[in-house]
């Protein structure tokens, strides 16, 4: 009732002011809570929100048509990583060349369908991301 109460009479009657006060309580038919806010990927600027996202991704090169990035791992945490992001590029249908090189591990994601990166190839590099933090702390 706190919602029909406020304000003068005259605005609770004949002119409803929708800018006052935004909530997620389901209150006068609101399920905001069903509301999910995301990124548009496709669209004009979607090189836009492609190099936003890899400027969040500290350590993360992007060269033409591929995205790279080395780690400091021993032996076993480049197997545990390599079989986390095995998963990962799985499931986002995508291929993640691994090597392992004098200490390194070395990370390339190139772009699949050849001409340039989309949002599949940094979501998988968060992905890789987030799979390498979780081998660091592991050990």
């Amino acid at each position: 009732m706190w919602a029909w109460t406020r304000g003068p009479v005259s605005e609770r009657l004949w002119a409803p002011n929708h800018d006052e006060m935004a909530t997620i309580w389901p209150q006068a038919g609101n399920d905001a809570w069903e509301v999910w806010m995301r990124a548009l990927w496709n669209g004009r600027s979607r090189g836009d929100y492609l190099s936003d996202a890899l400027a969040l991704l500290a350590g993360w090169t992007r060269e033409d048509k591929q995205l790279k990035r080395v780690f400091l791992l021993d032996n076993s945490q480049h197997s545990d990583l390599t079989e986390r992001v095995k998963v990962c590029a799985d499931a986002l249908h995508l291929r993640a060349e691994i090597r392992r090189l004098d200490g390194y591990t070395q990370v390339k994601l190139a772009a699949a369908d050849g001409v340039s990166i989309t949002e599949r190839e940094v979501t998988l590099a968060a992905r890789i991301e987030d799979a390498y933090r979780l081998v660091l702390n592991d050990e």
